[in-house]
């Protein structure tokens, strides 16, 4: 038995039939081959699967696709700008080396832009608190957050909310 599922994906209109069971991880990283959201722990976690579901941030691996049908659905493949240039925060996680191996990155800057849109100008406290759904194992967070400080800056300059 499948079901049909209509989304809007990165401003792109999406339609497929799938499992019922399928999670909008599966649904993101297969058929549509956006394979920025990752997969890391499947139990809600390690936040690697961060996306934005009509604005929110949510992590993929707990939302059914078909929970998502007629949403519009935001993953790191969509937050820079379509000529390649990266987005204010992209820029300074590259900047600031608010990355080792890579793999939390998407799941990280979908949470830092989620916490900048509701807090412009956070504080350390507030941006250690704002990832604490999110965990890299490689790093001590310290350029991380100096990362989404200068993100948040940077997109409060050019007064833009994603």
């Amino acid at each position: 038995m499948t079901i049909a599922v209509k989304m809007t994906v990165n401003g792109r209109p999406v339609a497929a039939e799938i499992e019922p069971r399928t999670l909008l991880t599966q649904f993101l990283r297969e058929p549509l081959r956006l394979t920025g959201t990752q997969v890391g722990c499947d139990t809600s976690q390690c936040g690697a699967c961060m996306v934005h579901l009509d604005g929110r941030a949510v992590k993929a691996c707990t939302v059914l696709a078909a929970q998502a049908n007629g949403a519009k659905v935001l993953t790191i493949e969509g937050v820079g700008a379509a000529n390649g240039e990266l987005d204010p925060m992209q820029a300074a996680f590259k900047q600031h080396h608010g990355l080792q191996c890579g793999f939390c990155t998407p799941g990280m800057i979908m949470s830092a832009l989620a916490l900048v849109k509701d807090n412009p100008d956070p504080s350390e406290e507030t941006i250690r608190e704002g990832l604490s759904g999110n965990i890299c194992r490689c790093t001590g967070y310290h350029n991380i957050v100096k990362a989404v400080h200068a993100g948040a800056a940077a997109l409060k300059g050019r007064g833009k909310s994603t």
